[in-house]
């Protein structure tokens, strides 16, 4: 008979039960690992809702940039104007930062708001440095998608991704900025 692994199944099995579960029964051992399991299960799950939410937000974002009266006619963008975009994003809590830290008097500690806002741009920037992720903007095809996306997350596995960091190139899997095939050492152009 298969083990069971979720905590609900092993709880059902014990409810009519009249006895109480030994701590050093098997019973016992089988309900810890199915509770360690359920938190492990949670975890990953707000993990990766975080995960989505921070996603879709830039996506929002960069798409009521893109949007503007002054980009609307504009068919697709370079890095650096990606990068402007990005370091925009970056910089939307700016205002409220400055406010938070100009209402506080001096030789008193930060706000719980404020610390989240400064955690939370100095992970951007730090990203940013290394490579973010953002849709690629120098695809006609996939500004004109951005452009008429409908703000959902099943759309987003359709649009294309790159990483840009704050030099305004373009950068692959770590933090290494892509070459241009001509400067590239390695091929070999005949």
């Amino acid at each position: 008979m298969p083990v069971s692994k979720s905590l609900g199944k092993i709880q059902k099995g014990l409810k009519g039960k009249k006895f109480t579960v030994h701590p050093k029964g098997r019973k016992f051992q089988q309900l810890n690992r199915a509770t360690l399991r359920e938190e492990k299960v949670q975890a990953k799950k707000r993990a990766h809702t975080e995960k989505r939410s921070i996603e879709l937000a830039r996506m929002t974002f960069i798409q009521s940039a893109v949007n503007t009266d002054s980009l609307k006619n504009k068919e697709v963008f370079d890095f650096e104007e990606t990068a402007v975009l990005i370091q925009e994003f970056i910089a939307r809590d700016d205002e409220e930062l400055n406010e938070l830290k100009s209402k506080r008097r001096q030789n008193r500690p930060p706000t719980g708001r404020q610390q989240i806002l400064q955690q939370k741009r100095n992970l951007e920037m730090e990203e940013f440095k290394s490579g973010f992720l953002c849709p690629d903007l120098t695809d006609a095809k996939n500004v004109i998608f951005l452009r008429a996306w409908n703000q959902t997350l099943g759309a987003l596995s359709t649009l294309k991704l790159i990483r840009i960091n704050s030099e305004g190139q373009k950068v692959l899997g770590g933090t290494k900025p892509v070459k241009a095939v001509g400067e590239s050492k390695d091929v070999d152009m005949d």
